[in-house]
């Protein structure tokens, strides 16, 4: 049985009785005005973080969800969609689309403004979409991608991007690891199907999403979410696993290569009123401005009254690139 088989087993099970405490469960319950998620949906909150910001969904998006889960994420980017076929869901496992169906009925009840038809459930792979070119505005998947290898995880991002429009946006939530893992650990493929051995450092992770084309990657927030430890699991060693989520928006690449946001301001405090290094990044006195890493690096080598914050991976648009 390969992890894929172990992946699909275990999902298959959790479709069919809801796991509370299964993987994740750490997604936020974003209650919006006028959104009430059904109980099971909560209870089938597999995820490990949010895909959905307002700031994403402007101008009625086409939303592609893969991994669909008990339709949570479904349900709360309808709420901003509200449109027939204005979400589309995809899931390898037959079982969790039909509860997915199921719950969409429950949600229908709870709230009159949600028609089942705003999400069109579609069976699929997420290494072979069944989904058109560059139709998607907004493609979002949580806690589906750190359980891929390397070489399927590179196929997965592919496929995002080749159904993403130009300036579209993959919104991401995953586990990270920054600490080394064994390989038994690494090849036991239930911990892997359960988002903790597939777990990847941030570097790695952000370097895919470059490869594959992405310009722009935003780090929106990062977190504590599992710890591995040698009384529950095979390591000699205690392994901190943390949650980030992360956009990944289908600009053009940079000539100089991706503008990766990870949370770091530059305050110029000279005794001019502004600072300009000519280069687009105008600096007012003693004003924070959101800055790559890059331009980071750049405008703290450009003048040394220039103050570069530390990344606090936690970053939600604006400033400079």
């Amino acid at each position: 049985m390969s992890y894929l088989d172990a992946t699909q087993d275990l999902y298959k099970a959790a479709a069919l009785t809801p796991d509370v405490g299964l993987c994740c469960t750490t997604n936020p319950i974003w209650q919006f005005p006028g959104l009430s998620i059904p109980k099971i949906m909560q209870e089938m909150n597999y995820g490990c973080g949010s895909t959905v910001s307002a700031q994403d969904l402007v101008n009625n998006p086409k939303i592609l969800y893969v991994g669909v889960g008990g339709g949570m994420e479904l349900l709360q980017f309808s709420y901003f969609s509200r449109q027939t076929g204005g979400v589309t869901g995809v899931d390898s496992v037959d079982e969790m689309l039909e509860a997915s169906k199921k719950n969409f009925k429950i949600a229908e009840e709870e709230n009159d403004w949600f028609q089942s038809d705003f999400v069109n459930l579609v069976k699929g792979d997420a290494l072979a979409l069944p989904v058109a070119d560059e139709s998607i505005d907004v493609a979002a998947q949580n806690c589906l991608f750190n359980i891929f290898k390397m070489e399927d995880l590179k196929k997965a991002v592919a496929e995002m991007y080749r159904v993403l429009k130009p300036h579209g946006r993959l919104v991401m939530s995953d586990p990270i690891c920054e600490q080394p893992m064994n390989d038994a650990l690494r090849n036991d493929d239930r911990l892997r199907a359960l988002c903790l051995s597939g777990s990847i450092p941030m570097k790695d992770y952000i370097k895919v999403l470059t490869d594959a084309g992405f310009g722009t990657i935003e780090i929106r927030a990062k977190h504590s979410y599992r710890v591995l430890s040698p009384n529950h699991y095979p390591t000699d060693e205690l392994i901190h696993i943390e949650s980030i989520e992360i956009a990944a928006i289908k600009d053009p690449m940079p000539a100089d290569g991706p503008c990766v946001f990870t949370g770091k301001t530059a305050i110029y405090y000279g005794d001019e009123a502004y600072f300009d290094d000519g280069a687009g990044h105008v600096l007012m006195q003693n004003q924070p401005l959101a800055v790559c890493d890059k331009t980071a690096a750049a405008l703290g080598n450009a003048h040394p009254q220039i103050h570069i914050s530390e990344s606090t991976y936690h970053y939600n648009g604006g400033g400079c690139c």
